[in-house]
């Protein structure tokens, strides 16, 4: 069984996407329809940048989507892969959404950039940041989380994005990330002394904490009014860890998660369980596959498409799984 994985922010990079705009005609239309919906030139942006332009959060967005989406219709054309579920990551859960038929391409793209305009918004820069958290257990990250605030005072820091084992990222004040550096240590876990690593994130807004509650409201109200169906096969969504194809779940789910941790580690786990066995990274990067190793050493590496030989690769591999 088959699973489809679609990455988030942070996956976007310039010439993104151009070998399936260059290849097939799927693709160059999916670049034509966000163009035209937009109103921007998606093809200069993804293909020539600039990368400062890229990085903008209301462009990476729909960009990402963009490219996750034009990137299964082709391999859906070339291979009619069958997919069995699916699961993206933050901003890619909308890929999953579009691609499952749960909602249109035209209304995920508008409300992506809405989104990415409403959480860069949120929180003025320079106000709240993001840390990655090598080391800690997801309990020692609450509790690191939990100690930070209550002994200096401020908030709020909290998970974000529980990646992989050992690899979480945490969202909040960065005054109080500021304080952090320099106030936390191993020690505060004892008897236990993990060797725990702070790494500050170099990104423009303090995503997936509750400081994102403006966005999360302003997305309640442009979701209220897009039309969603119900998805095609069972999505793992970011907030539950847990599937559904209910049009109804799907739009609640998509507007808690942007200010609600990303449960990633346990969504891969659903995944399996759910009977999944091979999956295929769906756009740019290899993050999701990356983080896939990271979770589950012993399961097959995602495929990714990212050039031509990876789609004659999974191409094959498709083609050898069926005979």
């Amino acid at each position: 069984m088959w699973a489809a994985l679609f990455p988030g922010q942070g996956s976007q990079s310039v010439g993104m996407g151009k070998f399936l705009f260059e290849n097939f005609a799927s693709a160059k239309q999916a670049f034509e329809e966000a163009s035209d919906t937009l109103k921007q030139d998606f093809k200069k942006l993804c293909f020539e940048g600039p990368e400062s332009d890229l990085q903008l959060t209301e462009n990476t967005q729909p960009a990402l989507l963009l490219v996750s989406t034009a990137t299964f219709r082709v391999v859906q054309e070339t291979t009619g892969v069958k997919i069995s579920a699916a699961a993206g990551h933050s901003v890619g859960e909308y890929a999953a959404v579009v691609t499952a038929g749960a909602l249109s391409f035209s209304d995920a793209l508008r409300a992506v950039r809405i989104r990415g305009q409403a959480m860069q918004k949120a929180v003025p820069v320079g106000q709240g940041g993001m840390v990655a958290v090598m080391g800690l257990s997801e309990e020692q990250i609450v509790k690191l989380c939990r100690w930070s605030e209550e002994n200096s005072g401020l908030k709020p820091i909290e998970p974000a994005n529980f990646n992989a084992p050992g690899q979480v990222v945490i969202s909040g004040s960065q005054k109080l990330i500021d304080w952090m550096k320099t106030n936390a240590k191993a020690d505060i876990f004892q008897p236990e002394t993990p060797r725990m690593k702070l790494i500050p994130l170099q990104v423009s807004a303090p995503f997936h904490c509750s400081l994102m509650k403006p966005a999360e409201e302003q997305m309640r109200l442009v979701l209220s009014e897009t039309k969603f169906n119900d998805a095609h096969w069972p999505i793992v969504q970011n907030v539950s860890a847990q599937e559904t194809t209910s049009a109804a779940q799907l739009r609640d789910n998509l507007v808690k998660q942007v200010s609600g941790a990303v449960l990633w580690t346990r969504c891969m786990a659903r995944l399996k369980e759910l009977g999944a066995t091979r999956s295929i990274e769906f756009g740019s990067g290899k993050v999701l596959s990356g983080l896939a190793k990271k979770i589950d050493s012993e399961a097959p590496t995602p495929f990714n498409i990212n050039t031509l030989d990876e789609l004659k690769n999974l191409e094959s591999a498709i083609k050898g799984a069926v005979h």
